[in-house]
């Protein structure tokens, strides 16, 4: 699994804008959900509005506030690119799950879940307050679970459960089990890492309409 912010990543991006450059943007609208006006793709990013211009596909914040950062430009490239209109499974998965994500699961799990233990711990109320800062709503999994929209298919969740004498709290980043029909495995790390940067940050975002959160799990 390449490193989040490796310097081949700029390149990667620049691939992926080249072939999306190839592609019918009516039906790349269609799949990824994305609003299509005469120069860009309205698009959904982390439940916030993003306009992706075109033929360039460089992805903007809304009202001139210039370029995203470069991991959503990759998320936002590898999600175009990759999506095939697959809704969600409405099942969660871990990223040992994930196409060949056994192979990295100890590393993805100690930028994430381990990250997020050594903050909330057993603050449960604090995660849920950060949690519902950036837009997250609660589910029923562990003893509490956020989920957020990343991307129009894409919904990413975060579990904790409460330590005792015995064990530690653990907390852990779930993914939907269709998710690798819109992101490859290394984009969906990029993801999960984010996620928790977010939650770490207590990063504000806008809520998204929506109904409770599925109920069946793996887990």
């Amino acid at each position: 699994m390449p490193e989040l912010d490796q310097p081949g990543l700029p390149g990667r991006v620049q691939r992926l804008r080249a072939e999306l450059a190839q592609r019918d943007v009516v039906r790349l609208a269609r799949l990824s959900g994305a609003r299509l006006l005469a120069d860009r793709l309205l698009l959904d990013v982390w439940q916030a509005p993003v306009a992706v211009l075109l033929p360039d596909f460089v992805a903007y914040a809304p009202a001139g506030e210039g370029e995203l950062d470069l991991l959503t430009q990759a998320m936002v490239a590898y999600y175009l690119h990759t999506t095939d209109g697959t809704p969600p499974a409405g099942t969660w998965i871990a990223f040992t799950d994930l196409p060949d994500g056994r192979f990295y699961t100890q590393a993805f799990q100690g930028y994430t879940g381990r990250e997020l233990a050594r903050r909330f711990g057993n603050d449960l109320d604090a995660f849920g307050r950060v949690a519902l800062e950036c837009g997250a709503r609660p589910g029923d999994l562990g003893d509490a679970t956020y989920q957020v929209w990343a991307l129009p298919h894409v919904p990413i969740l975060a579990v904790a459960w409460q330590g005792d004498e015995d064990f530690p709290p653990s907390y852990q980043v779930l993914f939907d089990a269709h998710t690798h029909h819109h992101l490859p495995t290394d984009a969906c790390a990029i993801l999960g890492s984010m996620f928790t940067r977010r939650l770490l940050a207590g990063q504000r975002s806008e809520p998204m309409p929506g109904g409770p959160l599925p109920m069946e799990s793996r887990f």
